[in-house]
């Protein structure tokens, strides 16, 4: 048996082989091969990967018997020193996320230890990573809805999105049926829910005063017995008391107030 390689058994009997290498007294699985010869190699490559400071990420090429994403992990554990699981190259203030050689993602070194555990998967166009056995998309992290729409919601400052360090996100709408704009020639957040149709609650002075506006009207809505599921907003960072004496004292449409669902 090749320096590395281990024959193993799948559930049904098959015999694989298993790649392994020892660096800097880390014990690293390069994964599973179908010959003892694909294994030998790949223990090889990362081997030659280790011990040759001129390969970098770009060195990687498709024939490589070393899954990308395990080329980019031996290259940060090689030059910074510290073992990630993920794609992860670090900076000394950022890092990056290698999704693919052409796709990758930037994130302040605050995230490191999140992204360190939490593997980026791509779905319909989303980045999402598997938390508590949930997808969740990655704009949560930052406060961005994940229904959020670039360049409405939020945006990304430097023109780069795939940018998400928290100094190149600006977000415009935080929280749901709220949005900013120019009422009687001032600054507002107005607040509007669909009921079916759109019916404006208010203009607020306050992004929060919106937000809770909002989760107002859908308690006036559910008590006169409109069904629909809505999604209230959370307030971070606000007391339940502080948050109760907002509540009291924001006014809200009357159309909101008064209305019924047809069907009652």
């Amino acid at each position: 048996m090749h320096k590395g390689v281990f024959a193993a058994k799948k559930k049904d009997g098959a015999v694989y082989y298993r790649a392994s290498i020892t660096y800097k007294k880390k014990h690293i699985s390069l994964g599973g091969f179908p010959s003892e010869e694909l294994a030998a190699f790949a223990y090889n490559e990362a081997n030659r990967l280790i011990i040759t400071p001129a390969l970098t990420i770009h060195s990687h090429y498709d024939e490589s018997p070393l899954p990308f994403e395990k080329w980019v992990i031996l290259l940060n554990y090689r030059d910074n020193g510290i073992y990630f699981s993920t794609p992860i190259y670090a900076r000394s203030t950022f890092f990056y996320y290698y999704l693919s050689p052409s796709y990758v993602l930037k994130f302040d070194i605050d995230d490191l230890f999140y992204y360190s555990f939490h593997k980026i998967m791509q779905r319909g166009g989303h980045l999402f990573v598997a938390d508590y056995g949930m997808q969740v998309n990655i704009l949560s992290r930052y406060g961005i809805r994940s229904f959020a729409v670039a360049g409405k919601d939020y945006f990304f400052r430097n023109g780069d999105d795939t940018d998400f360090r928290h100094e190149n996100l600006q977000i415009i709408n935080r929280y749901q049926g709220v949005s900013e704009v120019t009422h009687h020639g001032k600054k507002k957040y107005r607040a509007r829910i669909n009921v079916p149709g759109y019916f404006i609650i208010g203009h607020y002075a306050s992004e929060i005063d919106a937000a809770i506006a909002y989760n107002k009207a859908i308690d006036f809505l559910k008590k006169n017995g409109v069904r629909k599921n809505y999604t209230p907003n959370y307030i971070d960072g606000l007391s339940p008391a502080v948050y109760a004496e907002i509540y009291s004292h924001l006014k809200i449409s009357e159309k909101i107030k008064k209305y019924r669902p047809k069907s009652s």
